[in-house]
């Protein structure tokens, strides 16, 4: 039988996880459009989702990883051409809730123009905190390939800013 999830709880959850999800969305997409597809069927699901959570944080990555599955489904869609730069990114800083200067405009530019596997490790790992343990099971991996990935970025953000 499928609990109901009252608005008042939604709203709870929604403000809780946007801000994460849209930044994981993004770094896959670069669309604020798509993001914001790809984030409604996220809370759709979520909605419909009947198992338990064993915590908060079971929860969160159980939408992260939704989200990431969502942001690859969305890439191989024939909608996906047009996408939004990263200094519109930088421009819409209300979603983001970033506040950068100059020299990190330039880092984040160039991160988002890492090859995906790299740029999705690197945002994970350096810009919402997780271990590489923790990352390889939110883009269902092993920690080895999410060690390589962090390696191979910041390999290839050196060579970008040198």
């Amino acid at each position: 039988m499928m609990t109901k999830m009252s608005t008042h709880e939604f709203n709870k959850m929604y403000e809780k996880y946007k801000n994460i999800l849209y930044r994981i969305a993004f770094t896959y997409v670069k669309n604020n459009e798509d993001v914001e597809d790809i984030l409604q069927e996220v809370f759709i699901k979520r909605i419909y989702h009947t198992d338990k959570f064993e915590s908060e944080e079971h929860e969160k990555r159980w939408m992260i990883r939704v989200t990431v599955n969502m942001a690859k489904n969305s890439l191989g869609s024939f909608w996906n051409k047009n996408k939004m730069t990263v200094d519109e990114l930088l421009e819409s800083s209300e979603i983001m809730q970033w506040q950068f200067n100059e020299e990190e405009k330039m880092l984040f530019a160039e991160i988002m123009n890492l090859p995906e596997k790299q740029r999705v490790a690197i945002f994970l790992h350096y810009f919402e905190g997780y271990s590489c343990n923790e990352i390889a099971e939110i883009v269902k991996c092993k920690e080895s390939a999410v060690k390589m990935r962090l390696q191979k970025g910041r390999e290839l953000l050196k060579l970008s800013l040198s």
